[in-house]
């Protein structure tokens, strides 16, 4: 029984007939949907991710299928639709990881394997949920790149007015802009600073107060235009 539930469909064939291209494809399907499914229980992802996802299987099959079974050629080509609307995309790796997930599934099944194709699928997706609830990461570190936001009276010369402040609490500051406020009454400076110690922020405020009259400060977490992976 086992045997004739993993062999191809399409051995000893040399074309593919309606109901066995109909049978991968709905098979390609409902892994797809499956796919979709497992990883939107564990992850929020958009609604144009969910319906890729679902029907990558399918797509990926029906190419390998019209190759009559040329791997090389099939990867080929569906590697070629895939880069036309990802290559340029940022994605994380879970979801890089589940486009690749749905392409070998895709091209199990094409290749006439369904029983195969569909116990990947299980397996794939429970390693999905199961490596999901573990903790991989290492222990995070205080945040120490701050964005600092300091309004100033207009008779206060911003040029050197926090030098000394920034060079006893950072290890290296940089003003990023200056620019007017309040009907040009007063200034806003932002620095990009670097804390000696994430635990004096405090401290480094109060003496910005002092210096600035008391008008506001904020202090942020440095924006850094990294994508994950």
């Amino acid at each position: 029984m086992l045997n004739t539930i993993f062999t191809g469909i399409f051995e000893g064939t040399t074309g593919v007939a309606v109901p066995q291209f109909l049978g991968c494809l709905l098979v390609s399907l409902l892994i797809g949907l499956f796919f979709a499914w497992v990883y939107n229980r564990k992850n929020t992802s958009s609604q144009s991710f969910a319906v890729t996802l679902a029907l990558l299987p399918a797509i990926v099959c029906v190419v390998i299928m019209m190759v009559n079974g040329n791997v090389g050629a099939g990867v080929a080509v569906a590697g070629a639709f895939s880069l036309v609307r990802f290559r340029s995309v940022p994605g994380t790796a879970k979801e890089i990881a589940m486009l690749f997930l749905a392409m070998g599934a895709g091209l199990i099944t094409g290749m006439g394997y369904l029983g195969y194709g569909v116990l990947f699928a299980l397996l794939l997706s429970g390693a999905l949920v199961l490596f999901s609830n573990i903790k991989f990461e290492g222990k995070k570190r205080p945040v120490t790149k701050k964005t600092v936001k300091i309004t100033i009276p207009e008779d206060l010369n911003y040029s050197e007015v926090f030098d000394d402040i920034f060079e006893k609490y950072t290890r290296e500051y940089e003003v990023l802009s200056v620019k007017t406020t309040n009907m040009g009454s007063m200034f806003k400076l932002t620095y990009h600073v670097d804390m000696r110690d994430a635990k004096e922020e405090k401290e480094m405020i109060d003496e910005l107060r002092c210096r600035n009259g008391n008008l506001e400060i904020s202090v942020m977490k440095q924006e850094e235009n990294i994508y994950e992976l």
